[in-house]
């Protein structure tokens, strides 16, 4: 019996046991998962370049800090005024003055803000990230007011006059010497309620009213402020061009791997099974039909083959877009994560609503295949009984059955997957609609700025599409499922043939020897036996015949010899060792084999003659086809032994594709040769010739053949008469004339009074 890999009723594991054909490509893949993080985070890094090009270069002039590289001694001490004094400290820690500077830095900052020179200032230290991060803060707050208090802005003029008039000595100009001596309580008094106000303004409001002042320092220090907006947008460009090309170059490195691995898995794949298949036994073909199994080798082959392409640019790489996506999101604008979670929300019921629809459909396609390629191969095969009969238009009628059933489902199916991106798209538009709508609220009221929501949107379509790659990748699934448990089904399939763990050595005193004794055998399903208590032996240089009627079970008699079944019951020997006791190769080897049905490859005469052997030498194929009497054809033919010889021998009449199929056997000069009813297709004469040719030049051999005309072996040194499956008779033509009841009515009904009294 044939055993199936209960993973079949798994689901996706068979698919996962054929992935196990990969171990050699493991450095490849684990390459590809690293091309993929890095084409991730490229991706993932764009939209937050694009946010700084909108909100620091071209909002900001290029200025990408509230906490000025270079600042005036004047405008530090006005800074310091609106600070606590730990957070005066703080900024006094992070800058030092000019005169702490080295030759070569003062350089640098006198080619870079030329007024410097002429000028006292305090020049920024190099700072870690997080240190900076804290000094924008602090500094923001004082920036504005301080900005505010120098513009030409009329609340901002008028709160100075108000201010003024309220103070000590309120009649003079400048708010800044009277607020730098205000008694050091007052003072406090006054920053405190500065800070409170400051701290209830958005922190996105601050930073972007702060950068004018940074702008205006930096101008009157003498740098060039469109050449600063100029080279950050220049400088940020750049590197998202770099970052595009890298992702770029990770993208096409990905796709030539994956491609490659999934043909290096297909290719295996594709081995596995076809060697599998070659070592079936009859058994198993019966079981698999020959238009499943091509459907296997291919079609649901390549299904696995894109599913891997799509698993290795997809499967990796979308959790990586969709994870980075949601992370960058919360760190952009937490108010509208809302939105996101509603997107996820409704590509999911869309998915699961698609899933439900065409999952039964696509599990129903491949058997469809295999229905249509069954159809197909028994129509071309059989087309000349098809002309004869006349039944052209019933087997197109059986053909369009198939073809309409396969593409109606193929359609639905398409049909339903088209209306899938369209939907896909409309969910990503309006989502994208939201985002702006909700995000122009928020630039409005100062809580974001333009270029996070450009990012926002950027970042929620790359969790759109990570979502949308992965239900493309789901979509795949079930039908790369369904082929990975058909290709497992024929991976698993046990045959019942089986080579020996060790094989016995053949008795070379008993050779050419054939023994069956007492052999019975039935076939796998059957509830009789096909044949009962056979047995006889068969000796070298004699021939045994078998003949009876159709359906006696001479043929099957003929294919438990060289294996193509097991005996149920009792033994065949071969030179002295039972044939299950020794590898099948080296039964066979010892066997010439001429089945009913002439089977001839694509190639050559020669290349079909030299099939049995790889020695045959030129000499002994022609010898073999004088045997078997194809010389004179052959010789007419103007390639002679070079003639071409179609797939399935079509090229060739059925007579000659019999004799071709004999010289095969004879050229291997085996032990034993088996004729299956391989003389049909001759005539009387050429049969004679033949049989008469064959007992003089392989005389030595163990000639076994089954026949349906007595004429083909009346001359046999033992005759085997089968009726029903037992052995009614045994002996030489002669004898049986006059012993066995069943050969009597053969020959009577084959042969006329004359010939019989003969």
């Amino acid at each position: 019996m044939c055993i199936r890999d209960r993973s079949k009723r798994k689901g996706t594991l068979p698919m996962l046991k054929l992935f196990r054909y990969l171990k050699k490509s493991i450095p490849s893949v684990i390459l590809v998962i690293l091309l993929l993080v890095v084409q991730a985070v490229s991706d993932l890094s764009l939209p937050s370049y694009t946010s700084d090009i909108v909100n620091i270069g071209i909002q900001q002039g290029g200025i990408d800090t509230t906490a000025p590289e270079v600042i005036r001694q004047s405008e530090m001490e006005k800074l310091l005024l609106f600070l606590n004094p730990e957070d005066q400290q703080t900024v006094m820690d992070s800058y030092r003055p000019d005169e702490e500077l080295s030759d070569k830095e003062i350089k640098r900052l006198r080619k870079q803000y030329p007024a410097a020179a002429d000028m006292p200032v305090y020049v920024r230290r190099e700072l870690k990230e997080d240190a900076l991060a804290e000094l924008e803060t602090i500094m923001s707050g004082p920036l504005l007011v301080v900005g505010g208090f120098q513009s030409d802005n009329e609340e901002m003029q008028a709160v100075k006059e108000q201010m003024l008039a309220g103070m000590p000595g309120g009649g003079a100009d400048d708010l800044f010497t009277v607020l730098a001596q205000m008694p050091e309580e007052q003072k406090a008094q006054m920053v405190s309620a500065v800070q409170e106000q400051l701290a209830a303004m958005p922190e996105s409001i601050l930073e972007q009213s702060a950068i004018p002042f940074v702008k205006a320092e930096y101008v009157a220090l003498g740098a060039d402020a469109n050449s600063l907006q100029t080279q950050y947008i220049l400088k940020t460009g750049g590197i998202m061009l770099l970052i595009a090309l890298l992702s770029a170059a990770a993208a096409i490195t990905t796709g030539f791997l994956a491609s490659r691995l999934a043909a290096s898995l297909g290719r295996e794949l594709r081995g596995r099974v076809f060697r599998k298949v070659v070592s079936f036994s009859n058994t198993e073909f019966d079981r698999y039909s020959t238009a499943s199994l091509i459907t296997r080798s291919t079609n649901d082959i390549q299904q696995i083959q894109m599913l891997l392409v799509m698993l290795l640019r997809v499967v990796f790489y979308a959790p990586i877009m969709g994870v980075g996506g949601v992370l960058k999101v919360l760190n952009t604008n937490t108010s509208m994560a809302w939105i996101i979670a509603l997107a996820v929300g409704l590509l999911m019921i869309l998915v699961l609503v698609l899933f439900a629809t065409v999952m039964p459909r696509f599990k129903l396609i491949q058997k469809l295949v295999d229905r249509l390629n069954l159809v197909t191969r028994e129509i071309l095969t059989g087309l000349p009984v098809i002309r004869a009969f006349s039944t052209q238009k019933y087997e197109e009628e059986r053909f369009d059955k198939a073809n309409r059933d396969l593409t109606r489902t193929n359609l639905f199916v398409n049909r339903v997957m088209t209306c899938m991106m369209p939907a896909m798209m409309l969910i990503m538009n309006g989502i994208a609609v939201l985002i702006v709508w909700t995000g122009a609220h928020g630039v409005e009221n100062g809580a974001m700025q333009v270029g996070d929501m450009m990012a926002f949107i950027q970042y929620t379509m790359q969790i759109i599409m990570a979502f949308l790659m992965i239900s493309m990748v789901s979509v795949m699934l079930p039908r790369a499922s369904v082929s990975a448990q058909r290709i497992e089904e024929v991976l698993q399939t046990k045959s019942v043939i089986e080579d020996p763990k060790e094989s016995k050595p053949f008795d070379e005193t008993k050779k050419g020897v054939v023994q069956y004794r007492h052999v019975s055998f039935r076939y796998p399903g059957a509830e009789e036996n096909v044949l009962e208590d056979i047995d006889f032996t068969a000796l070298p240089g004699q021939t045994t015949a078998f003949i009876g009627s159709t359906g006696s079970g001479k043929s099957t008699l003929i294919n438990l010899l060289p294996r193509f079944y097991d005996v149920t019951e009792g033994e065949i020997l071969v030179d002295g060792v039972d044939v299950r006791e020794v590898t099948q190769h080296d039964l066979r080897a010892r066997l010439g084999y001429v089945p009913q049905k002439g089977v001839l490859f694509s190639g050559t005469i020669a290349s079909n003659l030299k099939y049995g052997h790889d020695e045959i030498g030129d000499e002994a194929m022609v010898e073999a086809a004088q045997i078997a009497q194809a010389t004179e054809f052959i010789n007419a033919k103007p390639d002679g032994y070079k003639a071409e010889i179609a797939q399935g021998g079509t090229n060739v009449s059925g007579g000659q594709k019999q004799r071709l199929s004999i010289a095969r056997a004879i050229a291997a000069r085996p032990e034993i040769l088996i004729f299956d009813d391989s003389f049909s297709a001759l005539d009387y004469k050429t049969d004679s010739a033949l049989r008469k040719a064959l007992h003089e030049e392989v005389g030595g051999s163990t000639v076994l053949i089954v026949a349906q005309r007595i004429s083909t072996i009346l001359h046999a040194d033992q005759i085997i008469v089968l009726d029903e499956g037992r052995i009614v008779g045994k002996g030489t033509h002669e004898e049986l004339l006059k012993t066995c009841e069943v050969y009597q009515q053969i020959a009577m009904s084959q042969l006329s009074k004359e010939e019989l009294e003969k």
